[in-house]
């Protein structure tokens, strides 16, 4: 034995397996131990990390018409972000008063430096824009995207500005602060103000103008450092401190030597007017939305948000912080489920070759090598930076077949020399020697197939290179364990049986079906091929006939709704809306089927609503997430005055998004023809596709506006210039944030604005004094 191993010592890793089993042993379960560390290292996630890098730059200008916000802000700031390396794409939104510009970069870019680079562009050209451009910021996320998370926040006896303040300085920073949240904007949040409401007929009277006022309120929070007094022993700061903070202070400010600001105005701390309302199964609450970067977990963003939950929920008795919804609910789900899966794969593997092999010996070799497969397989993506998702699981669920293939033709190889009474160590060194290279050839073969995938252009390239490559990794680390665990295994476990003369080896009963079907196929060889060709003909007629798309239907246990109302509406009549679409929802809540309904009246403008309902667990409900959207959709399409359509998200947040699944752009010169050919366009679309419903202009230039024109040079006459004139349209028409207060342990803005009842209409207008 021992002459047979030394003439077999050059025989290469199968001889290495067999002359040193406990070296080949121990490789094998470094291999297995790296595998169980990276379970522990290795990111969760629902897909591979195919998100763009998105940077989203916002700036409000108070008053300013469309038409102003894309000539004297769009522009400037899109030329600047154009310039910035790597942006792929780019659009904006110029609305009243506020301008968001999108910019996408291409996949290899980092978020972090894009950001930083955008900044940058926008700081240099920042001096170009009007001087009372406010909030200009840059945001590492896709400002349109969904929420991963929604929660709720709920107090029965607080007033509106007190919790906003709590959810401003407790909230809000608890969840910005989290690994991989891009922003948490609020909804329903009316922060304290002090608002000042202007008489314009009082201040006719005493011959005071806007400018006047808001001259004398600039000057109310001075706080001027003087320097300090120094002597040998201490240093002592001056402080020259003429702040006011209360209503009676601010009322009693002197604007001429015999008017105080009570004359003419009414001072008062009250909620800042609203801009959305916010409602949780009908009870009026302040909504909480958790935006993640691109390229972050949502898994782990979840699992810190609960938390911050959780502490914020022990602090206070009189605040409650609930989870609305949470994206990570059902990737957690999806991802248990493959796991069960690849769990029974596994079982189910070993049970058939349990059962084609007879003995209980010979299936515990490819059993050992099916486990250190996987685990090498989990040990190396976690050094590729690849993450434990869908696509890849479902990839080490196919590779549970492939890995074991290797490892049976190298058993069987051994184990039919033994039967010719070979030695155990020499059969497993010559078995495995006789398919070396057939082993070799087939992980050759497979890598040849599984490697392309992982190159494959765009989106779909980007998504399936993890499963591409994990399978690779899979065969050849199958390869390596069939070729050096197999054979020292079956050295130790292997029976070498001589053959008695005259005694055949009885087959079973699948050995006799596979036999019996193998003799057919010979005797009648042209019929097999025409079957086969005749099958293979059938598949091909087939799939040209399936539908093909990159996601499949998912029922992710939520339902959206998006509605958009008329041009130029107000808040009140978004909610009397709202209401209207609550009650089309409000009988699945009663019977359950909805555990929570959230909805946003003024969700990113006055006239859009938002809903988001819940549905029950999976196993405790009967209708799925689609069957329940196709009952929702024609009530919503009967309402009047309001577009509404019912839609569910997807991993990829692709096809069913409140913006649709197809966008065009259309390009020219003028606004006016691009509107008129989009029109042309929309309402071919609606008589010759049924499949696309509501096709939707972005441009709305229905909104109502009036315009005033301003005769220069009677201003001049006046000797009136043209700040102050516009200084006091924009406080009487819409009022105007003057200065802010650092008091009461916050900052609160100070509103000047026209009294209510006021300014009605246009007409007022011509009687203001400036």
């Amino acid at each position: 034995m021992k002459a047979t191993l030394n003439a077999l010592a050059g025989a290469g890793l199968p001889a290495l397996g067999v002359k040193r089993p406990w070296l080949v042993t121990v490789m094998n379960l470094l291999i297995a131990i790296a595998g169980l560390v990276a379970i522990f290292a290795i990111e969760v996630r629902e897909l591979p990390d195919v998100d763009e890098p998105v940077v989203n730059v916002r700036a409000n200008l108070p008053g300013a018409s469309p038409e102003t916000m894309d000539a004297e802000v769009t522009r400037i700031l899109e030329g600047a972000v154009a310039r910035v390396s790597g942006v792929e794409e780019m659009n904006s939104n110029s609305e009243e008063g506020n301008t968001r510009i999108r910019a996408v970069f291409n996949p290899s870019s980092d978020v972090d430096r894009a950001a930083a680079d955008v900044r940058e562009a926008v700081s240099r050209v920042q001096r170009q824009l009007p001087d009372n451009v406010e909030q200009l910021a840059v945001y590492k996320a896709d400002e349109d995207a969904e929420e991963i998370m929604r929660i709720a926040v709920l107090a029965d006896e607080m007033s509106e500005q007190d919790l906003a303040t709590i959810v401003e300085r407790d909230v809000v920073p608890a969840f910005i602060s989290l690994p991989g949240v891009a922003d948490v904007p609020l909804f329903g949040s009316r922060r304290q103000i002090l608002r000042v409401e202007l008489d314009p007929g009082r201040m006719s009277t005493y011959g005071l103008t806007v400018t006047d006022v808001r001259s004398v309120l600039i000057q109310a929070p001075l706080d001027v450092p003087a320097g300090s007094f120094r002597t040998n022993d201490q240093t002592l700061l001056v402080r020259a401190d003429a702040a006011v903070d209360s209503e009676a202070d601010f009322g009693n400010l002197l604007i001429t030597d015999k008017v105080r600001l009570r004359d003419v105005a009414r001072v008062a701390y009250t909620p800042d007017d609203a801009t959305s309302v916010v409602r949780l199964n009908g009870q009026r609450v302040l909504g909480v939305g958790l935006v993640r970067q691109a390229g972050s977990n949502t898994i782990q963003i979840s699992e810190g948000a609960h938390q911050a939950v959780a502490r914020f929920n022990a602090q206070r008795d009189d605040v409650k912080l609930q989870v609305i919804s949470d994206e990570a609910i059902f990737i957690s789900g999806a991802v248990s489920e493959v796991l069960r899966t690849l769990a029974f794969s596994v079982l189910i593997v070993i049970l058939t070759i349990r059962l084609f092999s007879g003995s209980w010996r010979f299936t515990l070799v490819p059993a050992v090598a099916i486990p250190i497969s996987l685990l090498g397989t989990l040990a190396v993506s976690w050094l590729l930076s690849f993450s434990i998702n869908i696509l890849t699981l479902l990839a080490l669920v196919l590779a549970t077949g492939l890995i074991v293939d290797d490892a049976i033709v190298v058993l069987e190889s051994i184990q039919r020399r033994q039967k010719r009474g070979e030695g155990t160590s020499a059969s497993s060194v010559l078995g495995t020697q006789s398919v070396f290279f057939a082993v070799i050839a087939t992980t050759m073969v497979l890598v040849a197939v599984f490697v392309p995938i992982a190159f494959l252009p765009g989106m779909s390239g980007r998504l399936f290179r993890e499963f591409g490559l994990v399978l690779t990794v899979a065969v050849g680390i199958s390869s390596f364990v069939a070729l050096s665990l197999v054979p020292a295994l079956m050295a130790r476990l292997g029976k070498s049986e001589p053959p008695i003369p005259g005694q055949l080896e009885t087959p079973n009963i699948f050995q006799r079906i596979y036999s019996g079907s193998l003799r057919s196929v010979l005797t009648y060889p042209v019929t097999s091929i025409l079957v086969s060709m005749g099958i293979a003909a059938a598949a091909a007629s087939v799939y040209t006939s399936l539908d093909s798309e990159l996601l499949p239907t998912e029922d992710r246990g939520k339902l959206n709704m998006f509605a958009r109302g008329p041009a130029g509406v107000g808040l009140p009549y978004t909610e009397r809306q709202s209401n209207q679409i609550e009650a089309i929802f409000q009988p699945y809540l009663d019977s359950g089927v909805i555990e929570r309904l959230y909805s946003v009246a003024g969700r990113w403008d006055p006239n859009i609503i938002y809903v988001v309902g819940t549905l029950k667990p999976w196993e405790d409900r009967e209708i799925s997430q689609q069957e329940l959207a196709a009952e929702i959709q024609p009530q919503l399409s009967q309402l009047p005055g309001v577009t509404a359509r019912v839609y569910g998200s997807n991993s990829l947040n692709m096809r069913g998004g409140w913006r649709g699944g197809i966008q065009f752009v259309l390009l020219g010169s003028e606004y006016e023809e691009i509107y008129a050919a989009a029109r042309i366009y929309a309402d071919a679309i609606r008589e010759r596709l049924d499949s696309v419903d509501n096709p939707r202009i972005d441009y709305t230039p229905s909104q109502a506006q009036v315009t005033i024109k301003i005769d220069r040079e009677r201003l001049a006459d006046l000797n009136v210039s043209i700040d102050e004139l516009a200084q006091t349209l924009q406080v009487m028409v819409d009022g105007a944030r003057v200065v802010d207060l650092n008091g009461r342990d916050q900052s609160i803005p100070v509103v000047l604005k026209a009294g209510n009842n006021r300014i009605q209409g246009p007409n007022d207008l011509v009687n203001l004094f400036v």
